[in-house]
């Protein structure tokens, strides 16, 4: 009972900070909003059992994107200088294929039910899954290093003046 009590006040929450990212119009408020979000996210996931996806979700967005996206809007903070205004002019077309797109949620939920979780004491993925990294599935993770590291590199040809 007290796993569904904290999965609806995620949700809530993520509602909530979701609403607030698409409707404010202050752009740092609307990256601290979407911290939010994706803290809520990662809520989930511990809700879930997913601990490394959790951990990964924190990390890698809350800490690495969001600290980018911030210093993104921090630094052209100068075009607001300028006279800009922004406007949504196809906010009835958006609201519609929101609606369309709930009623087909609640349809899909209304056919199948919620799911329900099977009863048990959570187990830890994270070292079962650094387990299968090392020993299993090695060639394919150090591939996709590999494949990292020849994209970082490329960019930093491309973005290197002459």
């Amino acid at each position: 009972m007290a796993s569904v009590i904290i999965f609806y006040c995620l949700a809530a929450m993520i509602l909530g900070f979701a609403l607030l990212v698409v409707s404010l119009r202050n752009t740092m408020h609307c990256a601290l909003s979407l911290m939010g979000t994706l803290l809520g996210v990662a809520g989930i996931f511990v809700l879930l059992g997913a601990d490394f996806l959790a951990a990964i979700q924190i990390m890698i967005y809350v800490g690495g994107i969001m600290v980018l996206l911030i210093f993104v809007v921090m630094l052209t903070h100068k075009v607001y200088d300028r006279s800009l205004s922004q406007t949504n002019e196809q906010w009835g077309i958006a609201l519609v294929a929101a609606a369309i797109l709930l009623g087909v949620a609640v349809y899909a939920i209304a056919q199948q039910g919620f799911a329900q979780l099977p009863a048990g004491e959570m187990k830890e993925t994270t070292a079962s899954l650094g387990n299968l990294l090392m020993t299993r599935y090695v060639l394919p993770f150090e591939v996709a290093s590999v494949l990292l590291l020849a994209a970082m590199v490329g960019a930093i040809v491309f973005t290197k003046k002459e």
